[in-house]
C-alpha cells in the first residue's frame, strides 16, 4: 500500500512578471473575499482583481530585487528529504508539493498522486504556526481537490505542529549558530531579539483562530531555549484591505526600540517561515533593515533553516503515524481545535482531562 504525502504551502511566483504576479494576487484576494462584504461572486471577483492590480507593481518590484522567489525549489528539496527519511524507516511513500496560489497547485499534486496509484493521502502544511488562511485553508483545498475528482482515497489532515521538540531544537540551534557566527551576545542588554511573525487579519482571531497564541508560546519557549528573557514580537501585516490586523506591527516594534538608549542592535528571527521568500528576503532584509538603520539600529536577520538536515526527520515524525497506520495519539496527536469541522489532528490541542 502506497501513501502519498502532500506538503502544502502558500506558493509564490517563480518569475517577477505581471503575467504570473497578477493572477497569483487575484487568487489570494478572492480566497479571502469573506473579509469584505460582497453581494455576489462577480462583485468578489471584481474586488479581487482591483486589489491585485493595485498591489502588483510593488510586489513585482520586490521579486525583481530578490531575483524571483526561491520558495518552490526549497519546497521540492524538503519533499525529497521527507521521502528519503520515510523510505529509510521502511515506508512505501510518494511525496508531492501542492501550493495554494501558484503552480504546482494543490489540485496538481492530487492529480499526480492519483495517476501514481497511491492508496491514501496525508496533507501536511509546511506552516510552523497554524493559521486559518494558511494551514486550515490549505487542507480544505486538498480535500476539495480529492472530492472534485470523485476519488475515494482517504485523506489524513495534520494541522498545528510547532510544538514538535525536534523542530524547536533545530530552530534554537539555528539562531544560536547565527549569533555565534556574527559575534552576537543575545544576553547583551544592547541586543534585542525580535521575533517577526506573519500577520493575519483580526477577523480570523475573532472567529476562533489561536494563531497569535501559538506565536506567543513558541517565542517564549524559543527564548527559554536560547536563554533570552527579554525579547520583542512583531507581525508582518499586509494591509491591502481596510481591516484590522495583528498587532504590534514589526515596523512599530523596531521604531520603538530605536527610541531606547540602551538598545543598539536587533536580531530578527522570522518565526513563521520554513522557506526563504519575499516576506523574508524583501520585507525583512530590505524594508525592515532600512527602517532599523534609519533609527540608528544595527540590523541582523537570522536565515530560515529550510535546509537543516533534521527538518526531514521532523516532517517524517509528523507523517509517520498516518503513513504507518498506528494511533496518532501515540505521538501525542489530538483532534485539532482550530479546525473543529474537519477530521484533522495536531500537536497543539489541549489535553482533555476526565
Amino acid at each position: 500500500m502506497t501513501t502519498g504525502v502532500v506538503l502544502l504551502n502558500f506558493g509564490e511566483p517563480a518569475e517577477p512578471t505581471r503575467e504570473q504576479v497578477v493572477p497569483y494576487l487575484e487568487r489570494i484576494f478572492l480566497n479571502n473575499a469573506s473579509l469584505e462584504d460582497a453581494d455576489t461572486e462577480e462583485e468578489a471577483r471584481e474586488r479581487a482583481r482591483q486589489l491585485a492590480e493595485r498591489r502588483a507593481p510593488g510586489l513585482i518590484e520586490e521579486y525583481e530585487e530578490i531575483g524571483g522567489s526561491p520558495l518552490n525549489p526549497q519546497a521540492e528539496a524538503q519533499a525529497d528529504a521527507l521521502a528519503g527519511e520515510l523510505g529509510d524507516r521502511g515506508y512505501d511513500v510518494e511525496t508531492y508539493v501542492g501550493m495554494q496560489f501558484t503552480e504546482p497547485f494543490v489540485e496538481d499534486a492530487v492529480e499526480a498522486a492519483r495517476e501514481d496509484g497511491v492508496d491514501s493521502l496525508v496533507g501536511l502544511p509546511v506552516y510552523p504556526l497554524c493559521g486559518a488562511s494558511t494551514t486550515v485553508a490549505a487542507l480544505e483545498d486538498l480535500t476539495d481537490a480529492v472530492e472534485a475528482r470523485d476519488w475515494d482515497a482517504p485523506v489524513a489532515e495534520i494541522t498545528g505542529w510547532h510544538r514538535h521538540p525536534g523542530y524547536n531544537q533545530l530552530r534554537a540551534d539555528n539562531v544560536r549558530r547565527f549569533a555565534d557566527a556574527h559575534g552576537l551576545d543575545l544576553g547583551d542588554p544592547a541586543t534585542e531579539l525580535v521575533y517577526s511573525a506573519h500577520g493575519t487579519p483580526s477577523h480570523y482571531l475573532d472567529e476562533g483562530s489561536r494563531y497569535d497564541a501559538y506565536v506567543e508560546e513558541f517565542c517564549e519557549v524559543l527564548g527559554r531555549k536560547l536563554g533570552v528573557q527579554d525579547y520583542s514580537v512583531g507581525y508582518q501585516n499586509h494591509e491591502n484591505r481596510d481591516i484590522p490586523w495583528t498587532e504590534p506591527e514589526v515596523e512599530a516594534v523596531v521604531e520603538e526600540l530605536g527610541e531606547r538608549e540602551d538598545v543598539e542592535r536587533v536580531v530578527v528571527e522570522p518565526v513563521s517561515f520554513m522557506h526563504e521568500q519575499s516576506e523574508t528576503l524583501s520585507e525583512l532584509d530590505d524594508e525592515l533593515r532600512e527602517e532599523a538603520e534609519a533609527v540608528g539600529l544595527d540590523f541582523y536577520r537570522v536565515p530560515v533553516p529550510h535546509d537543516d538536515d533534521r527538518f526531514g526527520s521532523v516532517l517524517a515524525d509528523l507523517a509517520e503515524p498516518f503513513v504507518g497506520e498506528f494511533d496518532p495519539g501515540y505521538y501525542q496527536f489530538r483532534q485539532c481545535a482550530c479546525a473543529e469541522d474537519r477530521d484533522a489532528m495536531c500537536l497543539n490541542a489541549p489535553v482533555q482531562r476526565i
